[in-house]
């Protein structure tokens, strides 16, 4: 049991030398568990933007067939557009998590401390239900990419009977799917876990607010 809940457990009993200070003894530490779990996040997302990087640097210089045919995909433009898009959000991702940390650390307000956790919030929500959706919609652009660029798949599409197709299809959806649902967890497990913590620190500040 850490510092904050034992400080409540004490509040909570009724003890009466608590209550005249209860406030001040509690906002310091909000403050700074707050502050941690904002840097925590903030380093994670550097993380994973470093894990994407060397994703795609590595198996470009160590794969020469996937060199070959990644610069056969950056022929296409939106092949660039997408790739670019896609760091420059991890990019504002970064810097609106440093801008949060920063903010939850210079404030002295419960309220403006409130205010950045819910910010914080909704920029993780938002981040994740980006990628998830990038991911989603990457799908059927690497098959389209797949079939324009390859003429051995192109040829086999064309050829492929009805049954091959519906087939084809319901392996790739369930291969998506199994990606999507891996993925989610992920996020689920590394952000949610240190966003349900932000949330009971929000939830106790609303207390300290009544």
């Amino acid at each position: 049991m850490d510092e904050l809940e034992l400080l409540k457990k004490d509040w909570q009993s009724g003890a009466t030398e608590f209550r005249s200070y209860t406030d001040s003894d509690l906002y310091p530490m909000l403050h700074k568990k707050s502050s941690s779990i904002v840097k925590t996040l903030f380093y994670i997302s550097i993380g994973e933007l470093v894990f994407w990087l060397l994703a795609s640097i590595l198996p470009y210089v160590l794969s020469p067939t996937f060199r070959e045919k990644l610069d056969e995909s950056y022929e296409n433009p939106l092949f660039i557009g997408i790739s670019i898009f896609s760091y420059a959000v991890i990019l504002l991702f970064i810097y609106l998590l440093f801008k949060s940390y920063k903010g939850i650390s210079s404030t002295d307000s419960a309220k403006k401390l409130m205010e950045s956790i819910l910010r914080t919030r909704k920029i993780i929500k938002y981040y994740v239900v980006f990628n998830l959706s990038l991911f989603f919609l990457s799908i059927p652009l690497s098959l389209y990419f797949e079939y324009q660029d390859n003429p051995e798949f192109h040829q086999q599409i064309v050829e492929a009977s009805t049954t091959q197709m519906l087939a084809f299809y319901a392996v790739s959806a369930v291969t998506a799917g199994v990606i999507l649902l891996i993925l989610w967890l992920f996020y689920r497990l590394i952000y949610g876990i240190l966003l349900k913590r932000l949330n009971r620190n929000y939830k106790e500040l609303k207390k300290l607010e009544v």
